[in-house]
């Protein structure tokens, strides 16, 4: 037998087969679960989404109730974050608001990930004049100011009346409508890179449809599609919360975090009642960056390329 031989025991050959053909998304899984950082933000969305879903059930009534006895209390025993300037529990509209800033920034990237997503696709695939089409439109929309656009927008939903319950998807559509273009152009960027590969040329030796040919450039934007979702969620939450601020998006009596923080509209409030403003300014704050925490890791997970693994 040659010394430089090694027998190698069945154990280590069955291994060496499991990590040849684990599939590229159990390896991307397995990166994210060694991501401290990513793990720790996702620990904090899933308690996040429980305590705004669930934690209504189990706290005061008192959210939406204007109780004059109870005016700018601090916080105790029966009202845990105090109460505000007209007598409500702010532990519950906490609650509450939560699951609106949450809905409107999950709608947001929904809606903006279907409409960037399909047209860029679109624009990469049979480029031409569709191509020059969408890229037009997305420069423009690109070259203006997104929070200046909103609230310009916001002030017209203002000064129309909408009612309270409109105005939600009134604001989702406003904020999905100034981010689908980034995501548009990105995406038709990787797929005209893509549309060079080897398997892009297979497909057309193999006589396949456009139909095919897009399932599988889809497929190949699908990481890209991910880390873009989870970024933008948090993206959303922060324009809820500037158009809330200003009074031009979620109005009360319905509770969101943007328009909680307008409860600190003078010194005295913001000095004296800080259970007013700490609670859903630290919610919006801890929420996105936990939601930046997880983008970050699930682009480092799907991109392994960009820490030189």
């Amino acid at each position: 037998m040659s010394a430089d031989f090694i027998p190698m025991s069945s154990t280590t050959i069955v291994r060496k087969k499991a990590s040849v053909s684990s599939s590229p998304w159990r390896q991307a899984l397995q990166r994210l679960r060694r991501d401290k950082l990513a793990i720790l933000g996702l620990s904090i969305l899933v308690i996040t989404l429980l305590l705004c879903y669930i934690g209504p059930l189990f706290t005061s009534s008192t959210a939406n109730r204007v109780t004059a006895s109870l005016i700018n209390k601090p916080p105790s025993w029966s009202h845990w974050l105090g109460t505000d300037a007209v007598g409500r529990d702010v532990f519950s509209r906490l609650l509450q608001g939560g699951r609106i800033s949450i809905m409107v920034g999950v709608l947001s990237m929904l809606s903006t990930i279907v409409v960037g997503t399909m047209v860029g696709l679109l624009a990469g695939f049979y480029g031409r004049w569709v191509d020059h089409l969408v890229t037009r439109i997305a420069d423009v929309f690109l070259a203006l100011p997104g929070i200046p656009l909103l609230i310009i927008f916001g002030a017209i939903l203002s000064d129309l009346k909408v009612p309270a319950g409109y105005r939600i998807y009134l604001v989702i559509l406003l904020i999905s409508l100034i981010s689908w273009p980034t995501l548009a152009l990105l995406i038709r960027g990787q797929i005209l890179s893509f549309k060079e590969r080897a398997f892009m040329l297979a497909t057309e030796t193999l006589g396949l449809g456009n139909r095919r040919k897009i399932y599988h450039l889809l497929l190949n934007v699908t990481p890209t599609i991910i880390v873009i979702a989870t970024l933008t969620v948090g993206k959303a939450i922060l324009s809820e919360t500037v158009l809330s601020f200003l009074g031009l998006g979620v109005i009360p009596p319905t509770p969101s975090w943007g328009n909680m923080l307008t409860s600190a509209n003078s010194l005295i409030d913001f000095q004296l009642r800080p259970w007013l403003w700490v609670p859903p300014g630290a919610a919006i704050f801890i929420t996105v960056i936990s939601i930046n925490f997880l983008g970050e890791g699930l682009r480092d997970a799907l991109d392994p390329k960009r820490k030189g693994r």
